[in-house]
């Protein structure tokens, strides 16, 4: 999706006299995975099957998309381009990614932002309460990972809601996830992922604040722009039909995004 923005130069002035304001692009439409794996016992919805992966991967390239990571998709409408790509996220780094999404994503010539939680490396997804114990990805499995072309993300060191944190713990679980992180693959770090999808304006700010050049939500509502983008959660029961409503639905019912 091409961002709307007027070919007037820093030095240019329309005819009214007055200085163009590139006007806010329309949201770019960024796919919200998690596990990839059986989803018999799945109670929170954030699993969806390899082969149903497959076919939304396929769905993708038959429509002419190529879904790529959120900081190629930034890049290419930055550049006034990126009208064929999607961005595809994989929240939490849940170890099936290497073992299962990731063959997929290269049969059909995709690539993803994997937010991982450098705070919990080979643990499981305690924060959940419900539902089966997930393994989550080792150092080994994120450096392969970002060794295949993936975007290595943060989801903050633990999983925590950072509505909820107190200050130090918020510029802990920002700053010390990224720092991690860029230790483990000796990659910089530009993408933040909200734990829970949870944000208010004191979150976002401190996202900024600790050098992130994006962010990812869900529904930002008012708080819509680059460190917290709107994302489509796309599950199990998503079929060709039903991605086709929501990339329709997407463009109409999200808010723009300034700057891009």
């Amino acid at each position: 999706m091409a961002a709307s923005v007027d070919p007037v130069g820093t030095g240019d002035l329309p005819v009214t006299g007055r200085p163009s304001v590139p006007r806010p692009g329309p949201p770019p439409w960024v796919a919200m995975y998690h596990s990839v794996g059986d989803c018999s016992d799945d109670p929170y919805r954030i699993t969806v099957t390899p082969e149903r992966l497959g076919l939304q991967l396929a769905w993708l390239r038959r429509r002419g998309l190529r879904g790529v990571s959120v900081a190629e998709l930034l890049a290419a409408r930055a550049r006034g381009g990126g009208r064929n790509l999607v961005g595809l996220t994989f929240d939490d780094g849940y170890a099936d990614f290497v073992t299962d999404a990731l063959p997929l994503l290269r049969r059909w010539g995709c690539r993803a932002t994997l937010f991982a939680l450098p705070g919990r490396l080979g643990g499981d997804n305690a924060w959940d309460p419900l539902g089966p114990r997930k393994p989550l990805l080792t150092a080994d499995g994120i450096r392969r990972a970002a060794a295949e072309g993936m975007e290595i993300g943060s989801h903050g060191l633990t999983h925590v809601d950072l509505t909820k944190a107190d200050d130090l713990t918020l510029k802990t679980e920002l700053v010390e996830s990224r720092a991690l992180l860029e230790e483990l693959t000796g990659v910089r770090v530009d993408g933040f992922c909200y734990p829970y999808g949870t944000i208010d304006a004191r979150a976002v700010d401190a996202v900024r604040e600790a050098g992130y050049a994006y962010a990812c939500a869900i529904d930002p509502g008012p708080l819509t722009g680059p460190h917290a983008l709107p994302r489509v959660h796309v599950g199990q029961d998503d079929t060709s039909w039903r991605l086709h409503l929501k990339h329709r639905l997407h463009r109409l019912r999200r808010r723009p995004v300034e700057g891009l």
